[in-house]
């Protein structure tokens, strides 16, 4: 178990959650000349590379080690957000995403490994919690930065950017190997093993295919459309920058995932996640009010948060095999070939009404418990805990 590795993990997830431009990131790809579509366009063509790149990545990071593997991917993280500072039009934007996929799929199940195995088991939800809460507190800092000091100059808030990615990618440098002496190099048959055991275990797939509905829902409403939903309400500009800085302060909950899952158990919370996440959807759909909107996005961040390290935690307790990394990857993939179908979705609706691609999203979050429920059915006993 290494304490070190922990903090430094917390330090990186601060500081690469320093966005700076995040509050008006749609606002700004729109200022530069790209569609809502075109937006939702990019991101599906992001994650079909992660599609092809998950797998290699994953298997490297077993070759190599994960700490090697995460200081690459956090130098990467640092040469995109130079590039987004810069970006101008459509193929800019698009060249940043394209090499972004190479981070995000480097990064996949590296990070959440490293934390898993630097931890006690039975401190792996609490230690997620707080990885994702900083991760959040750096959004928070940034925003209020941006609020105060920031404002209308783009360019300076992806300069902000760059430095905090550049400091996260140096910290990544003091990282403690965890993968066990022997296992770097991974054969063949293990790696087919791994892809068996996860395509031929049902209740997992559908566990992941309700994951990816619920992540992809949150992840289009909170980052892509919450802001076009405030224009709608009549929010004028000034304010958005404050709702993101709230939004970002309910996304800390995520500290608090363990406490309440032993509280009131797996299987509750999964239900209230869910089914926050498909009402909110609705109010979202038909409200024009601006106090409605808000408490709408943060709702759903907040139910978003709450579940991400359970989701963490239930994806790790379903690995049984010494390559992890690349079973994380395995699961990624999945979840990654839902997200590239129903970003375009998402963005073909939106171009059309918003209230379709919100009334979209309340069905998916319904079909993602659905199929929860089946992928924990005789995997979790009656409190949800793991059955023996």
């Amino acid at each position: 178990m290494s304490k070190k590795n922990c903090y430094l993990m917390y330090a990186i997830a601060c500081l690469q959650g320093m966005v700076f431009y995040g509050p008006i990131a749609t606002l700004y790809r729109q200022a530069q000349g790209v569609s809502v579509f075109e937006i939702t366009l990019i991101e599906s063509i992001s994650l079909a590379l992660c599609l092809l790149l998950e797998l290699p990545w994953g298997i490297v990071a077993d070759r190599i080690g994960y700490k090697r593997t995460m200081a690459a991917c956090c130098l990467l993280y640092f040469i995109s957000k130079i590039i987004f500072w810069r970006a101008d039009g459509f193929p800019a934007f698009l060249l940043e995403r394209i090499l972004l996929s190479v981070v995000i799929a480097g990064l996949s199940g590296v990070d959440t490994s490293i934390l898993y195995l630097s931890t006690p088991k039975e401190d792996s939800q609490k230690v997620f919690g707080i990885y994702d809460g900083l991760s959040t507190a750096g959004l928070l800092m940034a925003a209020f930065i941006y609020s105060v000091a920031v404002r209308e100059n783009y360019r300076l808030a992806g300069f902000l950017t760059v430095i905090s990615y550049g400091l996260a990618a140096a910290l990544s440098l003091f990282l403690t190997e965890v993968k066990e002496e022997g296992k770097e190099r991974m054969s063949g048959k293990a790696f087919c093993g791994s892809l068996r055991q996860t395509l031929t275990d049902k209740r997992l797939l559908l566990l992941l295919l309700g994951i990816a509905f619920f992540h992809e829902t949150h992840q289009t409403v909170t980052v892509f459309l919450n802001q076009l939903l405030y224009v709608r309400a009549g929010i004028p500009d000034a304010l958005i920058g404050y709702l993101y800085i709230v939004v970002t302060v309910v996304g800390m909950s995520g500290i608090f995932s363990a406490a309440v899952t032993k509280k009131i158990g797996r299987s509750v919370l999964i239900r209230a996640c869910y089914l926050t996440a498909a009402a909110v959807c609705l109010l979202l759909a038909f409200t024009r009010n601006g106090w409605g909107a808000a408490f709408g996005i943060m709702a759903l961040r907040l139910a978003f948060s709450l579940f991400t390290p359970l989701q963490t935690q239930l994806q790790n307790e379903r690995i049984i095999a010494a390559e992890r990394a690349t079973a994380l990857s395995i699961h990624a993939v999945i979840i990654d070939s839902v997200g590239v179908g129903t970003n375009l979705i998402y963005g073909a609706l939106a171009e059309k009404s918003l209230t379709a691609a919100l009334a979209c999203g309340a069905a998916l979050c319904v079909m993602g418990l659905t199929f929860m429920e089946m992928g924990e059915k005789n995997f979790y006993g009656s409190h949800g805990e793991p059955s023996s």
